[in-house]
């Protein structure tokens, strides 16, 4: 099982935070922008992608980060569709520009919204992400290094 690298931002806009919503039989869940790294792309190249293509957010954002790498490690029973992602995310303030143009074109992301960190109990979002982001406040120093799924 090779890992996967995922890309993906904390993008805030007046104290909240933009999750995609994302669908899978009988499933609803949220996660933040960002995809799969290509071969031969840099972070930052894909990231930009992703963004464009998933919401139609252009490269003019200006990301810190990484602020946190998250490996997600699918447990053995779920053999044979065991994954191993490491999900690199970065951070960016939204806040300075319109959301207007933010409209998604991805046909695996069904919708965008904002959240506040109060909200986030409302949705599914996978545990670790919504604690690192219940407690992450922008211009923190350290990386938060998590695991998503215990193995």
């Amino acid at each position: 099982m090779e890992p996967r690298i995922r890309v993906s931002s904390i993008l805030r806009w007046q104290g909240r935070v933009l999750l995609c919503r994302q669908e899978k039989p009988g499933k609803e869940y949220w996660l933040l922008p960002g995809g799969g790294v290509a071969g031969g792309e840099t972070l930052m190249e894909a990231l930009r992608r992703e963004l464009r293509e998933e919401l139609g957010i252009e490269a003019d954002v200006q990301f810190e980060g990484p602020v946190a790498i998250v490996d997600s490690i699918a447990p053995k029973t779920m053999v044979p569709s065991r994954k191993h992602v490491v999900h690199i995310i970065f951070s960016a303030d939204l806040s300075h520009r319109s959301l207007s143009d933010v409209e998604t074109h991805d046909a695996a992301v069904k919708g965008a919204r904002l959240f506040s960190n109060d909200e986030l109990d409302e949705v599914v979002v996978h545990p670790p992400i919504k604690r690192f982001l219940e407690r992450w406040q922008p211009g923190d120093p350290a990386v938060y290094l998590g695991a998503l799924w215990a193995r």
